[in-house]
């Protein structure tokens, strides 16, 4: 399984990305894609976002909820951020993340080690 980022850079503050992760190489009917982030210093990912590719069913941590969506493309195989009103917080490296199991997504999304596939991350740097 091969996840690939794309769409990270540079922006000032209040401006916005759009980050995508095409993923592939699977034959899941049903599975989870999302996306973590790990801010300079920091030595854990925090989960930002992710969704159940086929009920389209989403969670979004609370911090960003007004400011970030996610979106699925099933034909595609991918999902996007859009990510609006970026402040220097939200500067970090952002993973997409991929799980075929989608059971119980609600209770363990928050969790790194619950999912199994990982991208190379892209950056995402907001100035002040």
């Amino acid at each position: 399984v091969h996840l690939v980022e794309s769409g990270g850079g540079l922006v000032q503050t209040g401006g916005s990305l759009r980050l995508t992760c095409a993923a592939s190489g699977f034959t899941w009917d049903d599975y989870a894609l999302g996306w973590f982030r790990r801010a300079p210093g920091e030595e854990r990912e925090e989960a930002v976002a992710c969704r159940d590719t086929m009920a389209g069913t989403t969670y979004i941590r609370d911090s960003v909820k007004d400011r970030f969506v996610i979106s699925s493309d099933g034909a595609k195989n991918t999902v996007t951020l859009q990510m609006h009103s970026l402040k220097p917080e939200d500067t970090a490296v952002y993973y997409c993340v991929g799980r075929s199991e989608v059971l119980l997504l609600s209770r363990y999304w928050k969790e790194p080690s619950q999912w199994d596939y990982w991208g190379q991350g892209v950056q995402v740097t907001v100035s002040s």
